[in-house]
């Protein structure tokens, strides 16, 4: 693989002051006209030790608009980061819509470093890969324009290179290190640019032996991916189309029509369960904090179900300092110029602490697939992303509890009108859940497929039989309490 970039690739000075204006010119011109456009351009700069990677990031800065690109360079996670899936740092520095976002160091760094290091095997290299594969196509899906760039170096000029570095002193701590694992070096990438080259995220090996055929041949990837980009936007749609999904079950059984919504509790039996399980789940709070495991707790359901007031009876129980809540309103202008888990990712909780979402990224499956917000290719897409982003939770110890509140149309029609009645009620009622209330039949379906695609083993579905309120917040006491025993 790396034969092709050994073959001494030179550019005259001549060629390069000839060539560089023109280049610099129409990658400006490109950034300019990204502003408008609504794809993001993430550029990953990888490659050997002493190839340049620095001096080609700094061009890139020199050469394009600085009010519209970010570099971000990632070293060893900060305290703050491990606490957190490996992720989650990405997620963080990911550009918006128009933007441009280079990343010096990326998701490839520490995958090949532990693999080299003899830390893991290939197994466990190739399903670090997949996860890699999986999320590069969840972004490109989604509009971004990822140019991958990998920096070779023969093993003779990259001796010669930490030489020079080392006597400038700018050579990095762990260079020379390196440098004596080589070979196991070009193994593992060679490995990994096969396994991650892919149509949608593909690789680009430069020779980087000559600075000046390094950085034009840099500029030229990166402004042909741009005008590419920029060309697509607006004109391929989803091979689906851009319409929401048919309201209408597929199925005359619905998933829901399982959950037996008679059950209840009384009042005193109610009491008692209600200081037994808040007890329980004070002291596994503490217990879990100590152990620095997180937890997300996610409250799906329908209008009027109950979702606040179940979150009360948890939050009741918890040490205010060990919990927060997350309440899920529409996008910001922000959050919308972003793929739509960046805002969740953000929120995650660090090792020890919970928190709890009031609506979710459930929602690209719901409200978005109903309302006509997601393509049905988008929301189609979603059940796979989703999954893939909760085992990333998951794998990274962090428990998770999903509940769906669900009651009765019956009952949503007796708490609608409650609300209208009762005046520190009303506030809770608008035009909005009324006109909600009129697409049951598509939000059944949509909940139905939801749990279908999205119940899994390590991060199950819990239906909460709630058109008794007591017994609602029992089922989700008690099952929180279940969880956390059977982890802690």
């Amino acid at each position: 693989m790396f034969e092709a970039a050994e073959l001494g690739h030179e550019l005259s000075p001549t060629k390069y002051k000839t060539e560089l204006p023109k280049l610099r010119s129409r990658l400006l011109a490109a950034h300019l006209a990204l502003r408008t456009r609504e794809f993001s351009v993430i550029v990953i700069v990888s490659g050997a030790d002493g190839a340049g990677k620095g001096e080609l990031v700094q061009r890139l800065n020199e050469w394009l608009d600085p009010r519209g690109v970010a570099t971000h360079a990632f070293w060893e996670p900060t305290d703050e980061e491990r606490e957190r899936p490996p992720y989650w740092r990405f997620w963080r520095a990911m550009p918006g819509r128009g933007r441009v976002g280079i990343f010096f160091g990326s998701w490839y760094s520490d995958p090949i470093i532990r693999r080299v290091y003899g830390k893991t095997k290939n197994t466990q290299l190739d399903g670090a890969m997949d996860h890699i594969v999986a999320f590069e196509k969840m972004l490109a899906q989604d509009g971004a324009v990822i140019v991958k760039l990998w920096l070779h170096l023969p093993k003779k000029e990259q001796k010669k290179r930490l030489k020079q570095l080392e006597k400038e002193g700018r050579i990095a701590p762990a260079d020379w290190k390196h440098f004596k694992l080589f070979d196991k070096f070009l193994t593992v990438s060679e490995r990994t640019i096969r396994q991650t080259d892919t149509p949608s995220a593909p690789w680009h090996v430069i020779e980087a032996t000559d600075r000046r055929f390094r950085e034009l041949t840099a500029g030229r990837i990166l402004l042909e991916a741009m005008e590419k980009g920029s060309r697509a936007t607006g004109k391929a749609t989803d091979a689906a189309g851009d319409k929401p999904g048919k309201p209408e079950r597929r199925d005359p059984v619905s998933i829901l029509d399982h959950v037996n919504l008679g059950q209840k509790l009384t009042k005193p039996r109610y009491e008692e369960q209600l200081e037994e399980y808040q007890r329980r789940l004070s002291k596994l709070a503490w217990q879990a904090h100590a152990k620095e495991r997180a937890m997300v707790l996610m409250f799906e359901g329908w209008d009027a179900a109950g979702k606040g007031s179940a979150i009360r009876r948890v939050t009741q129980a918890m040490d205010p300092r060990l919990y927060r809540v997350v309440g899920i309103a529409a996008p910001t202008e922000e959050e919308r110029a972003q793929h739509y888990l960046w805002r969740f990712w953000r929120q995650l909780p660090r090792a020890g602490f919970t928190t709890m979402f009031d609506r979710s990224w459930y929602g690209r499956v719901l409200v978005e697939r109903v309302e006509g917000f997601a393509s049905v290719a988008e929301w189609n897409r979603a059940y796979g992303e989703i999954n893939e982003f909760e085992e990333l939770l998951t794998s990274h110890g962090i428990v998770v509890c999903k509940f769906w509140l669900h009651i009765s149309r019956d009952e949503q029609l007796r708490r609608f009108k409650e609300r209208q009645t009762v005046a520190y009620k009303r506030y809770k009622i608008t035009d909005e859940d009324w006109r909600n209330r009129e697409k049951w039949p598509g939000y059944q379906a949509a909940v139905d497929d939801m749990v279908a695609h999205c119940s899994t083993a390590n991060a199950p579905w819990t239906l909460v039989a709630g058109n008794d309120k007591r017994f609602a917040r029992i089922q989700i006491l008690k099952t929180i309490v279940n969880r956390l025993e059977s982890v802690l």
